[in-house]
């Protein structure tokens, strides 16, 4: 069985929902942290764990069931109002949530390790604490009279009304003597269900003796009776004695448990309200009936539960807990009329299949063009338009939120801050801004990096914030947005800012940059990107190695992407990167150099101007008032062939910069896919790929944010480890 692929199947089908799972339970814990937590939260709180162990049990997972099934108990504590939450406690419960996500990761690998179990051990032990029951509060419960007037009834002290018995109370219709009922006839036959343990008599309605009427009944009762009967079986009793009387009947505590449980249980089929509290057993149709006839006489249309909640037929908990499974049932219903889930494999399959007719469907039209068929040219043009409408759809099947890395963050913070002893809070923009799945998958770690480094270099402590006129509590901002055709993540401090002085003078120490060396203060930050680079005094568990920056920019970097550092002392740091919406198929623009072609992002692409004839200083042209650098392709690369008189200058944007290429040719617009250079060309300076034309020869596709990079970098003095490799080219 376990060798089976329907097992295998399952087994992953499991390890993804339950990673769904735990990351709800830390999405909720941290919202209650912040007290901005609802009661659905609980149930849902509760709902995950017992979802986590019931799977789990399922395959055989049997330390996951042993540690979550006392984490479960906490939270159902936590839900019933035994307990609230405190700051204690969340930590705790955060703790069990890492140690559950642990287990599960460990049993799906077949790992069995003593330190995980003892750890297991000792956080249950630590989650007695909030495991004992206490003792049951009194209450009272609101009784509805046969007039109409409210009463109250106590269910404290010896009747027990309430704890684990059913809570009857009975009004009867002054005329049921003269019907032939007799209302102890109907108290006593409840015996034949169980043991009624109180009875009391409600006698507020009794009038003075004198003017009593001996054939008319004045008295109520409230009945407490301890049965394992249902609802409807008890309403049965009264069946021929409910038009002249009006009855309440109430479930035990423990059987209002015994009714959510139900409800949350994937047991219930149906999704509408009134149906799925008679499922459970805590509404009869009877009362459902009466209920919805009461509905239609409020002339603003009360919800159903409002009228169940008012008429004292359902506790608001149950009620609550019936709609948010009427809730999650529509969403999952409507979830799954419209999604499915489709293997990476075959949605990257069929994104290299579409690639390869895009290339087919270029080389089609530039052959009809070459022809100079006018219908055969038209037919190629529609065919092409059709192929770049399927592209565009099949590249929207990859991109996914980068809300999807964000959440991670929060928790992050929260832990990183409590042991750096700071108080941080974390402000998240732009989640639902859309980026590549697969360079979703890749973005996390830079990120990390990036939020640590904050928190612990850039982030002062609250005394030293006070001390400088801030508010105690640092901002870290998370900020994702797109721009020319990239999508830009920033991760933004109000701390001290980097200090420059004291970079430069462990650059200097390390022999990274030449003593007496001018460095702007652009550069002198980014040196905080080299490998081995730290000011750290002390190496802790966060920082002090020299490693995490480098690490953050070389993932960056290979992902087509690029890091800026702004930084000002005293008011905070700025670390923004930007990235490709995609590394598969884009829209591109065609230029050649020589005999050479070259493809150059379309969305970066600004203006074409012709080169001037007339120039200022080398490298620089005057565009509209503004010096703006040029480079010229040819001698960038080498490019062989004649160089044409007239040339073009194809001006490019990427990060708030602006620089000209100088090419020879302009051919258009064109569809490009990205083909990767292989292991013998990757490291190809300001080339982040190739494709293939129309007409079958190969174009390199320009990297235009290294370009930009180098550019800016060669504008001023360079460190010396900078001033190799790409961007000595550039010189």
């Amino acid at each position: 069985m376990k060798n089976s692929a329907d097992y295998s199947q399952a087994l992953a089908a499991f390890s993804e929902e339950s990673r769904d799972l735990l990351a709800a339970m830390e999405e909720i814990l941290l919202r209650a942290e912040s007290g901005q937590n609802t009661p659905q939260d609980l149930h849902a709180l509760f709902r995950c764990a017992h979802t986590v162990k019931g799977s789990g049990g399922m395959f055989g997972l049997n330390e996951v069931v042993r540690f979550t099934h006392v984490v479960e108990n906490v939270l159902d504590r936590l839900r019933n109002g035994a307990i609230q939450f405190s700051s204690p406690l969340i930590s705790l419960l955060l703790e069990c949530q890492d140690q559950m996500a642990t287990l599960v990761s460990a049993a799906l690998e077949d790992i069995s390790s003593p330190e995980l179990t003892a750890q297991s051990d000792q956080l249950m032990e630590r989650l007695k604490v909030w495991s004992q029951p206490g003792a049951a509060a009194a209450h009272a419960v609101p009784m509805q009279s046969a007039s109409g007037a409210q009463e109250t009834v106590s269910s404290s002290g010896s009747t027990e009304i309430g704890v684990d018995t059913w809570h009857i109370s009975l009004r009867f219709a002054q005329h049921v003597f003269t019907d032939g009922r007799d209302p102890l006839a109907f108290i006593n036959y409840l015996s034949t269900l169980g043991e009624i343990r109180h009875v009391e008599t409600v006698a507020s309605h009794l009038p003075d003796l004198d003017n009593a009427d001996p054939e008319m009944c004045y008295l109520g009762f409230e009945v407490a009776l301890y049965s394992t009967a249902s609802k409807s079986e008890i309403e049965s009793v009264f069946e021929f004695v409910e038009d002249s009387a009006t009855i309440h009947i109430f479930p035990p505590h423990t059987k209002t448990e015994e009714f959510i449980q139900l409800i949350q249980s994937d047991e219930l089929e149906t999704s509408l309200l009134g149906e799925i509290l008679i499922a459970c057993g805590t509404l009869t149709r009877r009362e459902l009936d009466a209920a919805l006839n009461a509905q239609q006489t409020y002339s603003k249309g009360k919800r159903l539960g409002e009228v169940l909640v008012e008429n004292y037929t359902v506790g608001p908990e149950v009620v609550d807990a019936a709609l948010t499974k009427q809730r999650q049932r529509e969403e999952r219903k409507a979830s799954e009329s419209t999604n499915i889930k489709i293997p990476a494999a075959r949605l990257d399959a069929l994104i290299d299949h579409v690639g390869e007719l895009v290339i087919a469907g270029a080389g089609m039209y530039a052959k009809a063009d070459k022809a100079g068929q006018t219908d055969l040219l038209e037919s190629a043009s529609i065919l092409l338009s059709l192929v770049e409408g399927i592209r565009d759809m099949t590249l929207g099947l990859r991109m996914v939120p980068i809300g999807e890395v964000f959440a991670r963050f929060p928790r992050v913070v929260r832990d990183v801050s409590a042991e750096l002893g700071k108080q941080i809070n974390l402000v998240v923009t732009g989640a639902d801004s859309e980026l590549d799945k697969s360079m979703v998958e890749k973005i996390g770690d830079p990120l990390m990096h990036l939020i640590r480094n904050s928190m612990d270099h850039g982030i002062e402590t609250a005394d030293e914030r006070k001390a400088s006129g801030k508010p105690p509590t640092a901002t870290i901002g998370l900020h994702a947005y797109h721009e020319s055709g990239a999508i830009v993540v920033e991760v933004k401090d109000d701390g001290r800012g980097l200090n420059t002085a004291k970079i430069l003078a462990k650059a200097v120490e390390k022999g990274l940059v030449a003593a007496g060396t001018t460095l702007t203060h652009e550069q002198i930050c980014r040196l905080i990107l080299e490998p081995g680079f730290s000011t750290a005094e002390t190496v802790t568990n966060l920082s002090g190695r020299g490693v995490g920056m480098d690490v953050a920019l070389k993932n960056i970097e290979s992902m087509r992407g690029s890091l800026d550092i702004q930084s000002e002392t005293g008011h905070g740091t700025t670390m923004r990167i930007c990235l490709p919406l995609t590394l598969a198929i884009i829209d591109g623009f065609h230029v050649g150099v020589g005999s050479s072609h070259y493809i150059v992002p379309l969305d970066m692409v600004v203006e074409c101007v012709e080169f001037p004839t007339e120039k200022g200083r080398a490298d620089y042209m005057e565009l509209r008032g503004e010096a703006t650098p040029y480079v010229k392709l040819g001698r960038l690369f080498g490019a062989s062939g004649p160089v044409q008189i007239r040339q073009r200058v194809v001006v490019v944007r990427f990060a708030n910069r602006r620089i000209g290429l100088v090419v020879d040719r302009i051919f258009g617009k064109c569809q490009t896919v990205i083909k990767p250079l292989g292991p013998f060309f990757e490291n190809v300076p300001c080339v982040s790929g190739s494709t293939i034309l129309g007409s079958g020869e190969v174009a390199l596709i320009i990297d235009v944010a290294q370009l930009v990079q180098g550019v800016v970098n060669n504008q001023q003095h360079t460190p010396k480890r900078l001033a190799t490799g790409t961007m000595a080219r550039l010189e």
